[in-house]
């Protein structure tokens, strides 16, 4: 295999796709921590599936446009800080190849030490060990033996780049020692390695195809409530030379803005990108039409299919789309509970999600597009979503989009309580990112596996108490995990503790643990029922 062409690499992407559908719940294993989050392999599948199903919907022959088309699509797609990452690896590759009909060796070699350094640059503080770790071991490896052999093959690069990525994840524990106590290697690099084991399969003729249920496929969505109805009306127009000169995105959409709403304007050189939803779709046509002409339409009936879903369904009140706000804050949770706190002070949309329930860059965007505000607040609430929202306020570059880079509930909940909707943006930021600092996080769950950490025996079933990172203690009653965790945490600056209790917790056992802090602390309880899965209790302490 001399050269990578379009069809090939449609082939690549495929196989390397379903390779990872088919490991995703063995990748998902690896996960350091015993808790029940180990997500990395779910989000990195849910990633690239993403980008690989633009990536093959691409028209072109061409290696370069099927890259980008990947590229786009990972950006939207990405799930996770590994799903991050792996969308800029392959932004980097498309870097690498732009221009390009076809791929040579050393070119395909050069890309993937592209995709590496695109990829560190992403990361503001990268961390050895992990997935970056095996795509720059692996490229820069690979593409020293490119350039020591005159006419390498692309088959020959990326048997390398295999063989060196298998090496590199082999030694991941010795860079990352929680790594080597737990007994595991990187899951983000064992991702990435898995998607190249599909590439090098298809190119030795051998496609990979899918075996495991879709369990994937459907994700985690964002609860964004839609009361829009109408036609859902997206169009692709290919400009002509009037209107390359002539055309800006700001203009079609203040346009569009007249007759609908849900209003996504991507222009990429001469092809433009719609999407509308609007009672008059002819006027949207027409108003894309005089920039050029259409590559692709579709146009839905929204109010047809809402019906159809309102058939057993209770009937909910429409309401009016909101009037321009200066502020608006979208955030991550879930349980009905969490979402009805946030809701409470002043969340516009809660997006369903959290661990194990990662959202993803375009359920941000989404969001971001649906607010009607002059500055937005984006609240992750988990350290695997920081990533994600950061690189939807990128997409987002129009909007003043800032990441209050919150990694617990508490602290979401503590920044929300600090905002003034009475004072300037900048002051807002500060307030707002310092109040992250005012409030400790504690959490209750139970391990799924039998494991050591920091020399601590955990046992599968076991109740952990987690203390911000780390895990402080692990025994089998829920109850007393709880209260001793609550003592390691309050302190004589203590003054109030939020006590979130989970869908497996009953009222009375959270009424005991308030009972608990009341007779030997002087401080304030706050009790709420979240309804979150995974965590039995979540503590924040101010």
């Amino acid at each position: 295999m001399t050269t990578i062409n379009g069809k090939l690499f449609k082939e690549m992407l495929a196989s390397g796709a379903n390779h990872l559908a088919n490991k995703f719940r063995e990748i998902d294993a690896l996960n350091v921590f015993p808790v029940p989050d180990g997500d990395t392999g779910t989000n990195m599948s849910l990633t690239f599936s993403a980008g690989v199903k633009d990536a093959l919907a691409c028209s072109s022959d061409d290696v370069c446009d099927i890259a980008k088309a990947l590229s786009k699509g990972l950006l939207m797609g990405a799930r996770g800080n590994s799903g991050v990452i792996t969308s800029q690896i392959f932004r980097g590759l498309y870097q690498g190849v732009d221009g390009m009909k076809e791929v040579n060796g050393f070119q395909l070699a050069n890309a993937l030490v592209s995709g590496s350094r695109v990829a560190y640059k992403a990361v503001m503080r990268p961390v050895e060990g992990t997935i970056l770790t095996v795509i720059r071991e692996a490229a820069d490896y690979t593409y020293a033996y490119a350039s020591g052999k005159e006419d390498v093959s692309c088959l020959e690069v990326m048997e390398k780049l295999v063989e060196e990525a298998k090496a590199s994840l082999a030694r991941t524990p010795e860079l990352l020692p929680v790594l080597q106590e737990v007994g595991v290697v990187d899951s983000g690099g064992a991702g990435l390695l898995t998607i190249f084991e599909g590439f090098l399969s298809a190119m030795q003729g051998n496609m990979i195809e899918k075996t495991e249920s879709d369990e994937t496929s459907e994700g985690v969505q964002a609860a964004v409530e839609s009361d829009e109805f109408g036609y859902c009306t997206e169009f692709i127009i290919r400009l002509s030379e009037q209107g390359l000169t002539i055309f800006k995105e700001e203009a079609l959409k203040d346009a569009l803005a007249r007759i609908g709403n849900s209003i996504v304007c991507v222009q990429d050189d001469d092809i433009v990108k719609v999407h509308v939803h609007t009672l008059t779709p002819g006027e949207a046509l027409n108003l894309g039409q005089r920039y050029g002409e259409f590559v692709k339409l579709k146009i839905e009936n929204m109010q047809e299919q809402h019906e159809n879903i309102l058939t057993n369904a209770p009937v909910e009140k429409k309401e009016e789309q909101a009037p321009k706000q200066k502020y608006a804050i979208i955030t991550v949770a879930a349980g009905d509970g969490l979402r009805d706190m946030f809701k409470e002070l002043r969340a516009d949309i809660v997006i369903s999600g959290g661990q194990t329930m990662n959202p993803s860059t375009e359920d941000f965007v989404e969001a971001i597009k649906k607010v009607n505000a002059e500055n937005i607040f984006l609240l992750p609430n988990n350290s695997n979503i920081v990533m994600a929202a950061q690189q939807a306020a990128i997409v987002c570059e129009d909007e003043n989009v800032h990441v209050i880079p919150s990694k617990t509930i508490p602290q979401g909940l503590c920044a929300c309580i600090n905002f003034n909707p009475d004072i300037d943006f900048d002051m807002n930021v500060t307030e707002m990112s310092d109040a992250l600092s005012l409030v400790k996080t504690g959490q209750i769950t139970y391990a799924i596996k039998d494991t050591t950490f920091e020399g601590m025996e955990i046992k599968a079933g076991d109740y952990m108490g987690i203390k911000e990172k780390d895990i402080v203690l692990s025994i089998q009653d829920k109850m007393e995990a709880t209260r001793r965790l609550l003592a390691q945490m309050i302190d004589d600056d203590s003054e109030i503790v939020t006590l979130i209790y989970g869908e497996d917790v009953c009222e009375e056992e959270a009424n005991q643990i308030v009972e608990y802090i009341e007779n030997n602390f002087d401080v304030e309880v706050e009790l709420t029922n979240g309804s979150q899965p995974v965590y039995s209790f979540i503590i924040g302490v101010e």
